[in-house]
C-alpha cells in the first residue's frame, strides 16, 4: 500500500484526521430522542439535524484538489497519499 492513492480528490480543512467519535455521538443522541419520542407516543419524530450540531464537529468542511490526478500539485499530491 506504499503507492496507493486516494480516489477523491479531497481533505478536510483542520487538524481532526476522522470525526468517527463525533457521528457516534450524534448518532446516540438521535437514537435516545427518538426512543422517548415513542415513549411519550409523539407523532413526529425528531430530525438528525435537530439533535445534532455540525459546527461542534472536529473538522470545517472539506476542500477539492482538482477534478483529476493531471491536474493537481506537487503539495496536493502528498495530501492524496493514503
Amino acid at each position: 500500500m506504499s503507492r496507493s492513492y486516494r480516489k477523491t480528490p479531497v481533505h478536510g480543512n483542520c487538524v481532526c484526521s476522522s470525526e468517527k467519535k463525533d457521528k457516534q455521538l450524534n448518532h446516540r443522541r438521535e437514537r435516545q430522542a427518538v426512543r422517548q419520542a415513542l415513549h411519550h407516543d409523539k407523532e413526529v419524530m425528531p430530525d438528525y439535524r435537530e439533535v445534532s450540531n455540525r459546527w461542534t464537529m472536529g473538522k470545517d468542511g472539506k476542500q477539492w484538489f482538482g477534478d483529476s490526478l493531471r491536474q493537481l500539485k506537487a503539495w496536493a499530491l502528498e495530501l492524496m497519499r493514503k
